[in-house]
């Protein structure tokens, strides 16, 4: 394939009107979707699949409570990061080759973090791992958008791909504690490898190329992609930091203002590039600008859920890393079954209506989550992941149709993934801001208990120093959960008060006759 080629949309598409294109047999149409849905599915477990294995490596590698998020940060900055510049590298030569690099890269880093000896090694590899993703998952999306005819075909598709993104992360932590349990923690980076090598193999086959409209630049803009990556590197370094450096330290103070400096550049950048990552005039429309602003906040609610509830299974009720898992089910489940039905509605709907309920859900379950304790049972838990799981179902389909909307063929890219690093950017903020809250908040109720006891006498055996440290580590993993529920109550603000439904989507007739089985089906597949 040429640098020039671009898988393009079929005719009637929005893509579609750039460039000449031969719509693909149906058969060939579901297996490019299988291909497509499986690396989303890969590229999504690894934000969560490491997670459960986390104590594991802090022990085997001897991290730090603290510098232990950097296995998690590495790659949702990484990715986060460079997913503009990687959504661009795809409309500039061509979606599928980029797609295969993303992959191939992925499943290169996968392989070597498995290897890893050493925490520098691990987190290099990770970050690794981030760049493939960045270039795969954009890709990814465009290919969605690109080979599925606009209407039911590609509602049908958007609702398979919204599924394994949304249920991904749920699904990472089941495979996560099944691994770790019957093998060790480097098989959640393994099993990276034989599932890139099936999607390489499978990708020539199932998903054609055609060639991009002529006359366009082959310019990237990296001065704008390393400011902001770095930028946020930094930013996410400081709210890391923090809690153990202080927030008066130096080099907290300094990790902030070089942050703000570089992110002042990006800006600065973007507005004299003749080809920014971002164009400001993309921005312009409401909705969409909306709707990248309700996958942020999402974003930072969802990641920081799993990353805290993860710890307070294994380390406060003792669940052991495969049970931790199996207790996540209720998300994947709840999104892919709303899905498939939200995938046949939101057509005939608009998007308002169910990103005003989905966001609302969310924190809800958040809130319902901020009461456990030491206490409590898995029912408590049980609910909570529920209501989660329907308001990201409600939510997912809708916000992915939302940023690909009304783009011209050439801007495809650039919408998936300003949609994708919305929400990692989204999640490393938040990972960054709660994990800030909880230490704090740990702290805090750990020296006020000692100096009760203290103050009234009562010995301080190393006994109860641990009875008084699980409780405070609760105290910490509740405040998190209130946090990250004031932020889906945020995405329910914007959406609520920015989101408009369009007037085609109000006024579109009933979708097409579709097969009930045949989204159900290709979504079971992965779940």
């Amino acid at each position: 394939m040429t640098s020039t080629q671009e898988a393009s949309a079929v005719p009637g598409s929005a893509a579609g009107a750039s460039g000449a294109t031969h719509p693909h047999p149906r058969t060939h149409h579901r297996l490019a979707l299988v291909v497509i849905a499986t690396a989303q599915l890969m590229v999504m477990l690894d934000l969560t699949i490491v997670n459960i294995a986390l104590p594991s490596i802090q022990r085997e590698l001897h991290f730090s409570a603290t510098n232990l998020t950097w296995v998690v940060d590495a790659y949702v900055l990484v990715f986060g990061g460079l997913l503009l510049l990687g959504g661009r590298t795809g409309d500039l030569f061509g979606r599928r080759r980029m797609f295969a690099v993303g992959i191939a890269a992925f499943a290169g880093a996968s392989l070597a973090g498995g290897l890893a000896t050493d925490q520098a090694w691990l987190i290099a590899a990770r970050a690794v791992q981030g760049i493939g993703a960045a270039i795969a998952s954009p890709a990814a999306l465009s290919l969605v958008v690109t080979t599925f005819e606009e209407g039911a075909p590609r509602n049908r598709a958007m609702g398979v791909y919204a599924g394994m993104s949304a249920a991904g992360g749920a699904l990472g932590l089941l495979l996560g504690g099944i691994l770790v349990d019957v093998a060790s923690w480097r098989w959640v980076l393994f099993v990276n490898v034989p599932i890139a090598i099936a999607v390489l193999v499978l990708t020539p086959v199932s998903i054609g190329a055609v060639r991009a409209p002529s006359g366009r630049s082959h310019r990237l803009d990296v001065p704008g992609a390393l400011s902001i990556s770095a930028g946020m590197a930094l930013l996410v370094y400081g709210l890391v930091s923090a809690p153990t450096n202080g927030w008066s330290n130096a080099r907290t103070d300094l990790a902030f203002v070089v942050a703000a400096v570089l992110l002042g550049l990006f800006v600065a950048v973007e507005r004299s590039s003749k080809e920014p990552l971002i164009p400001l005039g993309f921005l312009r429309n409401r909705n969409r600008a909306a709707g990248f602003g309700v996958v942020l906040l999402l974003g930072a609610a969802m990641l920081s859920l799993i990353f805290f509830l993860t710890q307070f299974l294994q380390d406060i009720l003792h669940y052991s890393p495969i049970l931790a898992g199996v207790a996540y089910l209720p998300i994947p489940a709840s999104v892919a079954a709303t899905s498939v039905v939200v995938s046949r509605l939101v057509r005939r709907y608009g998007v308002r209506r169910f990103l005003v309920v989905g966001p609302a859900l969310v924190a809800a379950g958040l809130l319902w989550v901020s009461g456990v304790n030491a206490a409590s049972s898995y029912a408590q838990v049980f609910g909570p992941l529920v209501l989660v799981g329907l308001g990201m179902g409600l939510s997912f389909v809708p916000l992915t149709l939302n940023a690909v909307s009304s783009v011209e063929a050439h801007q495809s890219g650039l919408a998936s993934a300003l949609l994708n690093t919305s929400q990692q950017v989204g999640g490393s903020l938040g990972l960054a801001t709660l994990v800030t809250v909880a230490a704090t908040a740990t702290h805090d109720q750990f020296q006020h208990a000692v100096a009760g006891l203290r103050a009234s006498g009562a010995s301080l055996s190393t006994s109860r120093l641990h009875a008084l440290a699980a409780v405070a580590s609760v105290h910490g993993y509740q405040m998190a959960f209130r946090w990250g529920a004031g932020g889906a109550a945020l995405a329910f603000v914007v959406a609520v008060a920015l989101l408009r439904s369009s007037p085609h989507s109000q006024a579109a007739p009933p979708d097409e006759p579709v097969d009930p089985g045949e989204p159900a089906a290709l979504i079971a597949m992965h779940v």
